[in-house]
């Protein structure tokens, strides 16, 4: 206690500097007063009013309550996650083009057709700062069909370009799709859920004294007192994606507790942690700044902004002086709220907001440290720093390739934990201080860079100038001339723990190829992804192995890519000279994000760990007609088709009570693969508990379901490509419950836990 105090004193102590730059900022006259409000891990650093609500006509003091025009903060709390929500509920994707939802925007030739959602998010629509106010006259129908008349200031995606425009668009995209405006919208599905009751667009009409409200500037005979001060809102009536909205620090604080608890506030959930993620995640680099879904991101010191909050935060500013900044690395946001532009819009609290940003992310910083120092006396914190097959060889010395010609057979996932790839580590001086001699590269499935979901052609890496032999494409093994002049071929890729997922039978066919050249393997040995402990699902038939089925072992596989490696060569009686270099500190429990080791997507539609829990059952489907959401922003995560009623799936599924997953309706468009461009009904997976989850177990359930509830519409035969066992699928056709199903692989994994035995290295 006497410890978490002291770390509330140093806290306190740090911000005692944002007192004095905002009394000076008001000296100076850059404005007549702030509200700042400090949070960090859920406690309040600093809660405070300055200076002056107003100067004229009359001086009336800041109060914590004053509601201010918050401008461009509109962007983020209001149109930007609108957007998201929208996305959630798969009436959008970021990649629609915006003449899907609004044809008229079109208007204006050109590439205006090629505009994306995530173009007029980003600001990179090709669209200028603000259109002339000349076309703000009339009806808001009158004014947006004259804007989409204009050109294009450059190609879409060519340029970033802080963009009102876009976001006024933006709020009529919200209109179109939802059918409310952009305040009711935002009121019913943010605001009010989160109790931010100050907070909306035209404060007036809904109940705010204009005495709370801190006025701007004279508008011909009166001031401007809850009424939007941009000129390009006030002809919209008010409400504008860019601007319009009106709030408080309070209320804006309830904001970032939402985005930093993951989409959550109490028992409120206005996004999932997904939509969070892809809201504030960077979406392109530029001019020292990165840009996510309305925010800007800090990536080190910012000539832009001139602060030095932490890399990895984000936030956004407004013209009338206000901003808002999240870190979500120490759970810490800053939210200053000035109206700089009253009493003559000569104000300036550019350099102030960076000085109370600096300060008070110094100030977090150090409480979060101070806390878990006292905490850290009292409870020891297990440390993961689980090493890689490659980091292991490299502490080696390289000793099983050392002197040798090698090949590798890699992708973007052979990663060490420096951040280094496999390849630079082998290209390296210590590698070639040992004699490692790195000759030739082969890729799998999806590419050296697993980019693409087509076959692969030979290629040139441009940074070492090696070759690519690619292992997916004419071929899918490497010849005898690709192994003649090796010493050993190096196998380093990451594996997702299903047995459909091909580099599995990559790295059978570069073991039997590398036998019978009598070429030594050596397998850098990567964690299982969703663990190592359980194994679930069907076996294959015997004379159904293939390309996505080179064993017989069940879906989920339980088992290393080393520990396969060693099975494959033993049970398949391969007799390659194999040589698994193992992982450190890895234990069979762990999942992939507790391993401390960096994710690299595996493949295209590989996106997340959640991704990967799912695939074993929710990819099983995916040769039927379904969509199993490739060509969406979440692969694997999502399910559905036209002709499905995903309200009538995910309440089936829902009383189903399997363990581990919530089932929710949802209507999204693929713009790849299966019904690509093609409005979709299904359901989404949300996983709640990834411990009890049984994905194999999970597709079975999907299949029997949609059996049940489209047989007419649901192709059930032609789930046998990834089943590859007549039995289950003859059981799936014949109606039988899922639980018998699952049940009747019992024999095959009992018989399978015996051999997995002998194979495990952890």
């Amino acid at each position: 206690m006497i410890a978490l105090l002291l770390a509330a004193a140093v806290s306190t102590a740090r911000l005692d500097g944002i007192d004095a730059a905002v009394h000076e900022s008001i000296a100076k006259g850059e404005t007549p007063g702030a509200v700042v409000l400090v949070e960090s891990r859920g406690h309040i650093l600093l809660r405070r009013a300055y200076g002056s609500r107003a100067v004229l006509p009359a001086r009336e003091n800041m109060t914590i309550s004053t509601v201010f025009d918050v401008a461009s903060l509109t962007k983020v709390a209001a149109t930007a996650t609108s957007v998201m929500i929208l996305v959630e509920q798969g009436r959008i994707q970021l990649s629609d083009p915006v003449v899907r939802h609004i044809p008229e925007f079109g208007a204006g030739g050109g590439e205006r057709e090629r505009v994306t959602i995530e173009h007029l998010l980003t600001h990179r629509a090709g669209l200028p700062p603000d259109d002339p106010l000349g076309l703000y006259t009339g009806t808001a129908e009158e004014i947006f069909a004259r804007k989409y008349r204009e050109p294009l200031k450059s190609a879409p995606g060519e340029r970033f370009v802080y963009s009102d425009a876009g976001y006024e668009v933006l709020g009529e995209l919200v209109r179109r799709v939802s059918g409310e405006r952009l305040d009711v919208f935002a009121s019913k599905r943010i605001f009010r859920p989160l109790g931010m009751n100050d907070t909306t667009f035209l404060p007036l009409a809904h109940g705010i004294l204009p005495s709370r409200i801190a006025p701007t500037e004279k508008r011909l005979d009166h001031w401007m007192r809850g009424e939007v001060h941009d000129p390009r809102a006030w002809p919209l009536g008010g409400v504008a994606g860019h601007a319009g909205l009106f709030s408080t620090a309070d209320d804006l604080a309830k904001y970032c507790r939402m985005i930093l608890g993951g989409g959550r506030l109490g028992k409120a959930r206005v996004l999932s942690p997904l939509g969070v993620e892809a809201l504030t995640r960077p979406r392109f680099y530029g001019d020292g700044d990165a840009r996510a879904l309305g925010f800007d991101i800090a990536t080190g010191y910012s000539r832009n902004r001139g602060d030095l909050f932490p890399v990895g935060s984000f936030g956004q500013t407004g013209f009338t002086g206000t901003s808002l900044w999240i870190d979500p690395a120490s759970q810490s946001f800053v939210v200053f709220l000035s109206n700089r532009v009253h009493p003559d819009g000569k104000g300036n609290v550019g350099r102030l907001r960076s000085v109370v940003a600096t300060i008070a992310a110094a100030a977090a910083e150090e409480d979060v440290r101070q806390k878990a120092r006292a905490l850290t006396a009292k409870v020891p914190v297990p440390a993961r720093a689980v090493k890689a097959g490659v980091d292991v060889l490299i502490e080696d010395g390289f000793r099983p390739i050392a002197g040798k010609k090698v090949g590798l057979v890699t992708n973007v996932t052979g990663r060490a934990r420096d951040g280094r790839s496999t390849v630079e580590v082998f290209t390296s001086p210590e590698a070639k201080k040992a004699g490692v001699s790195l000759t030739v590269l082969f890729s799998p499935e999806h590419g050296f860079w697993t980019d693409t979901d087509s076959p692969v052609e030979d290629d040139v890496d441009l940074k070492t100038n090696l070759p690519i032999r690619s292992l997916y494409g004419e071929t899918r093994r490497p010849s005898p001339g690709d192994l003649e002049d090796l010493d050993a071929v190096v196998f380093d890729i990451q594996d997702v723990g299903t047995r459909f997922y091909t580099y599995l039978t990559t790295l059978g066919y570069v073991l039997e190829e590398a036998a019978k050249a009598k070429v030594p393997v050596v397998v850098l040995d990567r964690p299982n992804p969703v663990g190592g402990e359980r194994f679930e699902g069907l076996t294959p038939d015997a004379d159904k192995l293939s390309f996505t089925a080179y064993h017989r072992i069940p879906v989920r596989t339980g088992m290393t890519i080393g520990e396969l490696a060693r099975l494959f060569n033993e049970e398949r009686k391969i007799g390659a000279d194999l040589t698994v270099v193992r992982l450190s500190g890895w234990e069979r429990s762990l999942w992939y994000d507790e391993t401390g080791l960096d994710w690299e997507n595996p493949s295209p539609n590989m996106r997340s760990l959640a991704a990967a829990a799912l695939y074993p059952g929710v990819g099983l489907l995916e040769t039927t007609n379904l969509s199993v959401g490739r060509g969406t922003d979440t692969p694997f995560e999502v399910m559905g088709a036209p002709w499905l009623d995903g309200a009538r799936l995910a309440a089936y599924l829902s009383a189903r009570k399997i363990p581990g997953v919530r089932f929710t309706p949802i209507h999204f468009m693929p713009d790849a693969s299966m019904f690509a461009d093609r409005l979709c009904s299904g359901v989404r997976f949300t996983i709640v508990d990834r411990e009890a989850l049984r994905p194999v177990a999970l597709g079975i359930e999907l299949a029997a379901a949609l059996r049940v509830l489209h047989p007419l519409g649901w192709e059930v035969s032609r789930l046998g490509a990834l089943l590859a066992n007549a039995e289950t699928l003859k059981r799936l056709e014949a109606g039988d419950a899922p639980e018998a199903i699952v049940a009747s692989w019992k024999k095959d994994l009992d018989a399978f836990a015996v051999i997995r035995a002998k194979y495990l290295l952890y």
